[in-house]
């Protein structure tokens, strides 16, 4: 027959016992509607705007629910904490609704890496060239690396004279954004779509 352990015991006293988990997180200001709302006495604001004075939270409520809307909170840390009257599901959809039409006119421009030779092929670089025109056409940037390595550190010029006619040969539909520059071994620039085109 089977015999339960101490510990055995324990853990099933354990799982039959009501956790109460008590969370130290601030409330989110879109939570403070109605009931959720603890101040003692808020400014209440009425669903037209106007002023309704100072109240006592209780009578704050009673008065939302006699124009059958919410109590919303919308200065919480003001002194009093300041509530208005108005239809929270419908105010929660206009903000909703104001947040993705901001992200849809967000206009995030993608920067897209490149990297050339100091001792690039003519073949190569056009090739290189053609690809940063496609890119620049679509809006995009180009951060072009030329990496310089061993000795050819010391023939800083011939990468400055790659770079150079890049910018040349792109310049009609590219602006630098920033000129090239050397960091450790690596010299690099920005170029980006030129405005209006």
């Amino acid at each position: 027959m089977y015999k339960a352990t101490g510990a055995h015991l324990r853990t099933r006293f354990l799982f039959t016992q009501e956790v109460k988990v008590i969370s130290h997180k601030k409330p989110q200001q879109d939570e403070l509607v109605n009931e959720v709302i603890r101040f003692k006495e808020v400014l209440v604001i009425g669903p037209q705007g106007e002023q309704l004075g100072i109240m006592m939270r209780r009578e704050a409520l009673e008065k939302a629910y006699e124009y059958g809307l919410d109590l919303y909170c919308v200065a919480p840390n003001g002194t009093p904490p300041v509530c208005k009257i108005l239809d929270f599901g419908k105010f929660r959809f206009e903000q909703q609704k104001k947040t993705r039409e901001a992200k849809k006119n967000q206009h995030v421009t993608e920067m897209k890496p490149m990297r050339l030779s100091p001792v690039i092929d003519t073949h190569d670089f056009e090739t290189k060239l053609r690809q940063a025109r496609a890119w620049i056409a679509e809006g995009m940037k180009v951060k072009v690396d030329m990496r310089f390595r061993g000795r050819l550190i010391t023939r800083l010029e011939v990468g400055q004279k790659v770079m150079r006619s890049f910018i040349e040969q792109i310049s009609d539909i590219a602006q630098v954004e920033r000129q090239p520059l050397l960091e450790g071994n690596t010299m690099s620039m920005v170029l980006a779509p030129k405005r209006g085109k």
